[in-house]
């Protein structure tokens, strides 16, 4: 009898956990896994939810989220960031940039040569300047620019001179780039980082895509300074961007 009930519980148990799996990855854009990427990387859901004030962004792998990182090279010139990316269809001013100044996407990224949230001390060691390697998220606008490759997308550079709406938390970089200081959370296949909904320009009808990829620093360190040197995975196959929020 005992035997019985154990067996009983433990189908209980997974049955419940299999259902809240399930209920995990329902709505946004589901995509076949592809053994032939990078399994860390390899997109299989993807989701903006609204839940209360915040807007969830939810990507689910194959493998594990965000164990793997790029590696050190030393140098700014030449480096590499690794990126979970959802373009987003709302306008940049949204958050801080120019009306209309390019495709606003939403990122979280880990790249061991430079540090990019100089407000922020991720590693909790009392230097704001130290923590690129640990996964942090922005908001980039990104313009395709074929001095990254044929049809390649860059975060689009600020001229020399030019004087373009930034958002407060900019740090410093002449790109259109933003270190909002939004943590995001890794729980096995999954990363999901909460954004007070009010800071997307309360869009409830935003469309979203989701991204895996490396970019590249120029290693010239000049116009194209941040290239989309690899993408990985599109969610949709063609960054088309048909995701819905909450759908």
């Amino acid at each position: 009898m005992k035997t019985l009930k154990r067996t009983l519980v433990s189908a209980m148990l997974l049955t419940a956990l299999a259902a809240q799996a399930h209920s995990s990855h329902t709505g946004g854009i589901h995509t076949p896994a592809n053994p032939a990427i990078d399994a860390a990387f390899d997109i299989v859901h993807t989701r903006i939810a609204k839940e209360g004030n915040y807007a969830v962004f939810h990507i689910a792998v194959a493998g594990k989220a965000g164990q793997s990182r790029p590696s050190k090279v030393g140098t700014l010139a030449g480096s590499t960031a690794f990126s979970y990316v959802w373009p987003t269809t709302i306008d940049p001013a949204a958050v801080g940039f120019d009306h209309n100044a390019g495709i606003l996407a939403f990122a979280v990224t880990a790249h061991p040569d430079f540090d990019d949230t100089p407000l922020y001390d991720e590693n909790g060691d009392g230097n704001l300047n130290n923590d690129g390697d640990l996964w942090h998220s922005h908001w980039v606008v990104l313009k395709p620019d074929d001095a990254c490759g044929k049809g390649k997308l860059k975060v689009v550079d600020i001229a020399p001179g030019a004087k373009p709406a930034l958002p407060r938390t900019w740090p410093g970089l002449p790109i259109l780039i933003d270190s909002p200081g939004y943590s995001p959370v890794f729980n096995d296949s999954t990363l999901e980082v909460r954004v007070p909904f009010a800071d997307l320009g309360g869009r409830a009808d935003l469309g979203f895509d989701g991204v895996t990829a490396a970019l590249r620093v120029n290693t010239s360190v000049h116009s194209p300074l941040l290239c989309v040197a690899d993408v990985f995975k599109v969610a949709s196959g063609a960054l088309t961007l048909p995701g819905k929020l909450g759908q």
